[in-house]
């Protein structure tokens, strides 16, 4: 992977999205500031953070590579890691506990042989589990590449997940 900046923007990213880079930096009163954006939009286009795209983004924004990676670590919406195709967040906080999370992530397990943390072998979907997305009133709840999901039960996850490609 190339990251080697072009015309002072990032090359492992599009044209576009370098550009839409540059618009949030231009936002804030500083370059640290767009963190968070510029790591959205660079995840968006590469699918996820490698350590590359992290020291590139650090270098960029002027910010230490450290406190990047220490970012990039802490936000569960940021991954470090290849992701599958669809990125499945379940959340698991006292609500959806309640309504049955746990019986959703066993359900996942058997269906799709899918792990927290794991990927399908299909490299079709990704699984994390959340602490909380803040879906509380509509538990349980999850994401699935950003899609919000809520009232789940054993039966409709399958049949939410099958319409993912």
């Amino acid at each position: 992977m190339d990251i080697n900046f072009r015309r002072g923007g990032f090359t492992m990213v599009s044209v576009s999205a370098d550009e839409e880079i540059r618009r949030a930096i231009s936002q804030y009163p500083s370059r640290g500031s767009a963190l968070l954006p510029t790591l959205h939009i660079t995840q968006r286009e590469l699918g996820w953070l490698p350590r590359e795209a992290i020291e590139s983004v650090a270098d960029q924004l002027e910010l230490p590579r450290a406190h990047v990676k220490g970012v990039v670590s802490f936000h569960s919406m940021l991954n470090s890691r290849p992701a599958a195709r669809n990125i499945v967040q379940l959340c698991t906080n006292v609500s959806c506990m309640l309504f049955g999370a746990e019986t959703l992530l066993d359900k996942l397990k058997d269906r799709f042989e899918l792990e927290p943390g794991g990927i399908t072998a299909d490299g079709r979907f990704s699984l994390a589990v959340m602490e909380c997305l803040g879906l509380c009133d509509r538990a349980p709840s999850m994401l699935v590449n950003g899609n919000v999901h809520s009232g789940l039960d054993t039966g409709n996850i399958v049949d939410i997940l099958e319409g993912y490609d």
